[in-house]
């Protein structure tokens, strides 16, 4: 059995020139991935994992994600496939429909947000292997679009998605599937049961985000994760303790994070929440099991 996999993310309101301190240190700690964030007015995808990538050696560095209406295409092939040709095996490209009211502010809303998803990820999916395309889709147009230099190793693409019929999707055309901030194992596997349905293989995976708050007053962990779950509940449409965390002791945190694997998790990505967030990250990872070294922290 593939062991999980720990990610972390790095959160959109840190600066960008901290980025690359942050990922050496969570390299050091031994974590899988670094997640970075890509939302309307705060650092832009790509760039910021070039960054990561280049201020580390071994580190996994995913996006999550891109909004599919804000790129042709082509152009989000080309820059994926730049960045894994320089770092071959360390990338993962995600893409989803974005938020709304940020494309609708951009002018960008697309006529049919399910057709463009699917168009965008077949059509970057073949780029970066090397295909030509030709795609006259419903809201894709592709002419004999071919890139000269594709990846050696072409980067997963995965699918940030919610909505069921949006689920179905990532399971018919992405290599796996981001689940959002506040699910839990029953959301989990639900989402696992849609992307079947959509006829997802078994390597399908699944990668789950959470808001991460470790520390031993009980209290201090609810107040500072309250702001977060009740901003993300409103999003989600369920009342704030149903929006799950991975909080508590680093060890009822890492309880958290084994019951997101038991549900299906391939990796689950922590949104550290308070200060002091890479030793809280170290305090989980030792619970975890992972060995963590001192002078690392």
């Amino acid at each position: 059995m593939t062991q999980l996999r720990i990610g972390v993310m790095y959160n959109r309101d840190w600066a960008p020139e901290e980025l690359p301190g942050f990922a050496r240190k969570v390299e050091a700690l031994g974590v899988d991935d670094l997640w970075v964030v890509e939302d309307l007015g705060w650092n832009a995808g790509i760039s910021a994992a070039s960054i990561a990538l280049g201020a580390t050696r071994r580190l996994r560095v995913g996006i999550g994600i891109m909004p599919a209406p804000l790129r042709s295409p082509a152009l989000l092939a080309m820059e994926v496939a730049t960045v894994a040709r320089v770092f071959p095996g360390r990338l993962v490209a995600g893409i989803g429909h974005g938020v709304t009211e940020w494309m609708a502010d951009v002018g960008a809303v697309a006529g049919s947000p399910l057709a463009l998803l699917e168009e965008t990820i077949r059509s970057v999916r073949a780029l970066l292997r090397g295909q030509r395309v030709d795609m006259e889709g419903q809201e894709v147009r592709l002419s004999g679009v071919q890139l000269v230099h594709p990846p050696t190793q072409p980067p997963p693409v995965v699918a940030g998605v919610v909505r069921p019929r949006s689920l179905e999707l990532s399971g018919r055309v992405a290599d796996g599937t981001v689940i959002a901030e506040g699910h839990g194992p029953s959301d989990v596997r639900s989402a696992r049961a849609l992307v079947e349905k959509g006829g997802a293989s078994a390597d399908h995976t699944m990668t789950v985000f959470a808001f991460c708050c470790v520390g031993d007053s009980a209290d201090q962990v609810k107040y500072e994760l309250q702001p977060h779950v009740d901003g993300h509940g409103a999003w989600l449409g369920r009342p704030p303790e149903q929006v799950y965390t991975v909080s508590g002791t680093a060890e009822q945190a890492a309880e958290r994070v084994r019951e997101l694997e038991a549900a299906g998790a391939a990796t689950v990505v922590l949104r550290m929440i308070g200060p002091e967030p890479v030793e809280r990250l170290s305090d989980l990872l030792k619970a975890l099991g992972r060995d963590v070294s001192e002078a690392s922290a």
